[in-house]
């Protein structure tokens, strides 16, 4: 199934069920938005690496408007609903400021492997331990999914961006414990050498087996 729908690029990765909050201020997504409200359609956040319009994107529906200024600024609270894939891009649409996109959505297999998910949540607590972060999340961990964590787990935007486009949760959830695996010892070992670093300069107790 195709659908055309109207975009708001945003150089970042939205995921599906993610509440992403935005302030609206330029003329062409100000009326963008305001028509999706008044009409309760959904707009599309593809999204944007490296200065270009990927592929992929997620399509986000209002949930609310939370403040709308003056001059017609907003600031809405939007959920995430499914991913979208750009077949093509349409820069001009009459009488409107905003583009849109001809879509597809493929096919998104949510079957969870129950191992992998604590194996993710366990890399990410850990990360978060070493990194002396405190985060928490809003679902009980058997309710949570890959789109839950990704932002969560130190990934970069084009990583982030790599998540979107695995259309099998088993495949997100190894995507995130390799990258974890990756990632845990070096911050680790950057811990160890900041604590290190810290002690040069300062006296120390040495024992005959120091020296």
């Amino acid at each position: 199934m195709t659908n055309f729908i109207p975009i708001f690029p945003l150089g970042i990765v939205a995921y599906p069920g993610e509440q992403l909050n935005l302030h609206v201020f330029e003329p062409k997504y100000k009326q963008m938005v305001a028509e999706c409200v008044a009409e309760g359609k959904p707009f599309g956040i593809p999204a944007v690496v490296e200065k270009k319009v990927m592929e992929y994107g997620t399509l986000v529906k209002v949930e609310k408007v939370e403040k709308l200024y003056d001059n017609g600024e907003m600031d809405i609270v939007t959920r995430g609903e499914r991913v979208f894939r750009v077949l093509e891009l349409v820069q001009q649409i009459p009488d409107k400021l905003y583009a849109g996109a001809i879509v597809s959505y493929p096919q998104n297999d949510m079957s969870v492997s129950d191992r992998l998910r604590e194996e993710v949540l366990h890399g990410v607590r850990e990360l978060h331990a070493i990194l002396q972060v405190h985060k928490s999340f809003s679902k009980p961990d058997i309710e949570l999914m890959s789109y839950d964590v990704a932002h969560h787990a130190g990934l970069s935007l084009s990583e982030e961006y790599n998540i979107l486009h695995l259309f099998y949760e088993v495949q997100r959830l190894e995507y995130l414990k390799q990258h974890l695996h990756k990632v845990i010892p070096m911050m680790a070992e950057m811990e160890r050498l900041k604590e290190r670093v810290k002690l040069n300069g300062h006296f120390r107790n040495l024992s005959a087996g120091d020296i």
